[in-house]
């Protein structure tokens, strides 16, 4: 299967602190992404969705509007959010990656932070909703995560359990052109949101 994009795509999901009700309320969706190929070429960006508006911040924007609009609106952490045009940040992203500690990002007025990783397993999808790449990576939940924007810490905390968790390291991450039914590689390239 051809590859479409190589990289490292950490995540965090904050929920509303409170009572049960509320509890289960996105505040904030942060995706870290560290292109090593594509047919954009390399870059780092940073998409966030936050009290409803979404945006990027890169120094690539042709890299960071595809990765928005193709990969990240389609996560199932921000399903049934609202997703207006993104506002674009031209800034570099500073990018830390440990994944025995966690990592740490920044650009803009934006810093994501995940620590204490727990677990890791290596993910496969066949057919990733939305945009119908496959995917594969090695995940890893971990304990902590935060964002701050513009000086001020998010209020929200990370959904953890004893394997998964909202605050996760993604790395050795592949999307990859499936087959067709007949076994025949796919060739469908402007369908999937990249060149050709």
């Amino acid at each position: 299967m051809p590859a479409v994009l190589v990289g490292a795509n950490p995540g965090l999901t904050l929920y509303r602190h409170g009572d049960a009700a509320s509890a289960d309320e996105r505040v904030a969706f942060a995706s870290v992404w560290r292109v090593d190929w594509s047919p954009y070429g390399p870059g780092r960006a940073l998409v966030l969705w936050h009290e409803g508006r979404t945006r990027i911040l890169t120094e690539v924007p042709e890299l960071g509007r595809w990765l928005a609009e193709s990969y990240t609106r389609h996560f199932p952490e921000v399903a049934g959010l609202p997703w207006p045009e993104p506002e674009l940040t031209e800034a570099a992203v500073a990018l830390e990656l440990d994944l025995a500690r966690g990592m740490r990002a920044a650009s803009g007025d934006v810093t994501v932070t995940l620590a204490d990783p727990f677990d890791q397993r290596i993910v496969s999808v066949q057919s990733f909703p939305g945009n119908g790449l496959a995917l594969s990576n090695v995940y890893f939940p971990c304990r902590t995560g935060a964002l701050t924007i513009g000086g001020r810490s998010v209020d929200g905390v990370p959904r953890v359990t004893d394997r998964t968790s909202s605050a996760f390291l993604a790395d050795a991450e592949v999307w990859s052109q499936p087959p067709h039914q007949d076994g025949r590689p796919a060739t469908h390239s402007d369908e999937l949101g990249y060149p050709g």
